[in-house]
């Protein structure tokens, strides 16, 4: 009869052990997670209850399934209003444009879609060359820019930000532009109904000043990595243990979702954070 040695064992265990958290990490990476809830405020119009918005944000150009197949029958199957998309749907170090585009040329078929700019995109060099691909395709840019949605006679404001790393090459933590204060500033005495797009999480309180009433961002990739109980770990523009990596925020009167994300970028790996679809359902508090 052969015997083994003890030290085979081990190895046996460790070698199964390494395939089972290849298995785990490859499923937290490609398993997508939708992220439900319902948003009152008594600003919403009464036509607008009901109205459901699907938040995408930080594809990173990532593939789920044959043209984006996964990702479009989940958003799909949202039934949205609208979709907004809070940047970075490329990544500046393994640049394609394509593979952004299937999405979103699947995604317009679906429901009308709005995009703000995230640093990626500003970093790329190749911003001129997005802006006309996405506005060729049908998708309203918000950049920097107000849309009146109108329903049932009724209407709501949709802002955006365009990402500050256009202006600041190194944007750090709660660095403000002027161009971005003066911008918020202006929409602050708007009286609909504001829904605020844009990809900078860590400026809550700057969107909050400024009497925003939704806010979606994304950027913050979840913390990267989760810990039950504590959150995400680390974020760009926040450092670790960040405070705006994932959920719903509020801060007076101000309400903020922060998506984790889709793709990944410098880290390649997700640790207990599944790429994330966001959907929101407005509903009139009366």
């Amino acid at each position: 009869m052969r015997t083994y040695s003890k030290g085979f064992d081990i190895m046996i265990w460790i070698f199964i052990g390494s395939v089972l958290i290849a298995v785990l990490c490859l499923w937290q990476n490609n398993s997508i997670v939708v992220s439900n809830s319902d948003y009152y405020n008594a600003k919403v119009p009464a036509a607008f209850n009901n109205f459901k918005i699907v938040q995408i944000s930080d594809l990173h150009n990532k593939m789920f399934g044959e043209d984006q197949s996964k990702l479009l029958g989940k958003v799909e199957g949202l039934s949205p209003d609208i979709i907004v998309i809070t940047g970075d749907l490329i990544d500046r170090r393994r640049f394609d444009l394509d593979a952004a585009m299937i999405f979103i040329e699947g995604a317009i078929e679906i429901a009308p879609t709005y995009y703000v700019s995230g640093n990626h995109e500003a970093w790329s060099g190749k911003w001129q060359e997005i802006a006309d691909q996405l506005t060729g395709a049908g998708v309203y840019m918000v950049d920097d820019s107000a849309i009146e949605l109108s329903k049932g006679g009724s209407t709501i404001q949709i802002l955006g930000l365009s990402d500050p790393a256009f202006l600041i090459k190194e944007f750090e933590v709660g660095a403000k532009t002027s161009e971005m204060a003066e911008r918020l500033n202006q929409w602050s005495s708007i009286r609909e109904f504001k829904i605020l797009l844009t990809h900078r999480p860590e400026l809550f309180d700057l969107y909050s000043e400024n009497h925003m009433d939704l806010i979606f961002a994304g950027h913050a990739h979840g913390g990267q990595f989760r810990i039950p109980f504590i959150g995400g770990v680390f974020s760009p523009n926040q450092g670790f243990f960040p405070e705006y990596t994932s959920g719903r925020h509020s801060m007076d009167l101000s309400t903020m979702y922060v998506s984790r994300g889709l793709g990944n970028s410098l880290i390649p790996i997700r640790i207990n954070n599944r790429p994330e679809i966001v959907a929101v359902t407005l509903k009139n508090a009366d």
